[in-house]
């Protein structure tokens, strides 16, 4: 006996509600599902899509999209929608001293040598303290996670107590014990330094948001013997080694007067550059410095704020991009050479930089520069198989930049507003490793009044130090 056209109809009512319900049933629970007008995802292929959204699970990305893909695949209590938004990779510093944050603005319109040893230097063996550099990376980690930064390379002391205090604020730290030729302000000799370094490189050897590294400070304040002993130890527990290179002409002159070698010849001849390798600066590099660099894939990161408050020169960023040289951004702290940990800005300097330096507005274009704040950054660190671009399995560092400021209107490229017009305010909401560290401008992980307050408290006491 033939079915009757009524049952056909029932019959495949019930299998598309049994189909229904077993998609239902296949769509994995996300932690988070974000929509936003623009998806800026920075992969290989560089593609951006709008509508676009994205799928977390845990610490990591799961699904990428546009927001009907990532539907039909997970499911979350928990929709952020930002239809005039632009969700954009973490951003990266991969230069800064994020404690003297406390330092800001002491010192301003000096010479480096003089900046740091009649003010710098006096100010932090007066005052630097542990709990100096928890209060300062607290103040730092705030401006930071407001500015859209999820990740931070810095070169301090009590770096065991910067990480603690840069895990409570949920940001992602490369976090550099600094080695230096005389007493610090944490150890009394370079030996003891590196002491506690390695028992650092211990016990954050698998920390999910803190890499340890060892930091000896630069060829002119750190002993040959001490600077061999970092490059040792970093690459015995395969960690990054960061330091201060090239930055100004008198430390190129006094090189070559002193050794007959420019300071990068002096690191490749030392061995300082076998491994993973982040030179801050690199401004006085000629042709055959940039080949060594190459050579050696070291990570260089260009601090431009910095390069023109202080007049160190700048960097040949073009040349290094077209090498093949990986190059990021650095804010390089507060205290003189900055005081601000904007990577906005910075984007935009060094696009501006390159341009005028060569009488040519071609070079360094909006895309290249917002490439260096994200998976340049990345590249840098030796950190691209987990952070720099909005991809399946990568770790979920992700911002919203909103496009609700007359800034965004009308928009005609999005890399340009990014760069040229985008102000770090402009950041919405933050996660870094999966977590919600800022929504709607709102900081989860840190005590703004506190903060300020315990700010103040340590310039009275800073103040009259100096006097």
């Amino acid at each position: 006996m033939r079915p009757s056209y009524k049952g056909l109809w029932i019959a495949n009512v019930l299998v598309g509600m049994v189909l229904a319900a077993m998609n239902l049933q296949a769509a994995e629970n996300a932690d988070y599902i974000i929509h936003a007008r623009y998806v800026v995802t920075m992969d290989a292929r560089h593609r951006v899509l709008s509508p676009g959204a994205v799928a977390i699970q845990g610490d990591h990305i799961v699904a990428v999209g546009t927001p009907s893909e990532v539907s039909e695949r997970y499911t979350s209590k928990h929709l952020i929608d930002r239809p005039n938004a632009a969700l954009v990779p973490g951003m990266i510093d991969t230069h800064t001293h994020a404690p003297m944050s406390l330092l800001r603005a002491l010192a301003d319109d000096k010479k480096l040598d003089d900046w740091l040893l009649h003010y710098i230097f006096p100010a932090e063996s007066k005052n630097v303290t542990a709990e100096f550099v928890r209060w300062g990376t607290r103040l730092a980690c705030l401006e930071m996670i407001r500015a859209g930064i999820t990740t931070y390379t810095d070169m301090y002391y009590f770096e065991d107590v910067e990480a603690e205090t840069a895990k409570e604020a949920g940001v992602r730290g490369v976090l550099g014990q600094t080695i230096i030729g005389f007493p610090a302000p944490d150890y009394k000799n370079w030996h003891d330094a590196l002491d506690a370094t390695e028992k650092f490189m211990q016990k954050y050897a698998h920390d999910d948001l803190i890499t340890p590294a060892v930091a000896p400070h630069s060829i002119y304040t750190t002993p040959d013997e001490a600077l061999v002993a970092a490059h040792e130890l970093a690459v015995k527990y395969r960690e990054p080694l960061l330091i201060h290179l090239a930055e100004t002409q008198k430390e190129r002159d006094d090189s070559l007067t002193k050794r007959n070698l420019t300071p990068t010849q002096v690191l490749e001849k030392l061995g300082l550059l076998d491994g993973r390798v982040v030179a801050a600066h690199a401004v006085w590099e000629d042709d055959s410095d940039l080949q060594i660099l190459l050579k050696h894939s070291t990570g260089v990161a260009h601090c431009p704020s910095s390069n023109t408050k202080l007049a160190s020169g700048i960097a040949h960023v073009v040349e290094m991009l077209n090498l093949g040289i990986a190059v990021g951004l650095g804010t390089d702290g507060f205290a003189g050479s900055n005081d601000s940990t904007d990577l906005v800005r910075e984007m935009d300097l060094a696009a501006k930089l390159q341009k005028v330096t060569r009488m040519d507005p071609t070079v360094l274009p909006a895309e290249q520069a917002f490439e260096m704040a994200t998976m340049g950054g990345a590249r840098v660190l030796g950190m691209q198989r987990d952070i720099g671009s909005i991809e399946e399995g990568k770790k979920a560092d992700l911002v919203t930049m909103s496009l609700a400021e007359s800034t965004a209107y009308p928009l005609y490229n999005l890399y340009s507003h990014l760069v040229y017009s985008a102000k770090s305010t402009d950041a919405q909401d933050v996660f870094i490793n999966g977590k919600a560290v800022m929504l709607e401008r709102v900081v989860s992980t840190l005590n703004a009044p506190e903060i300020y307050k315990k700010a103040e408290e340590y310039g009275k006491q800073i103040s009259a130090s100096v006097r």
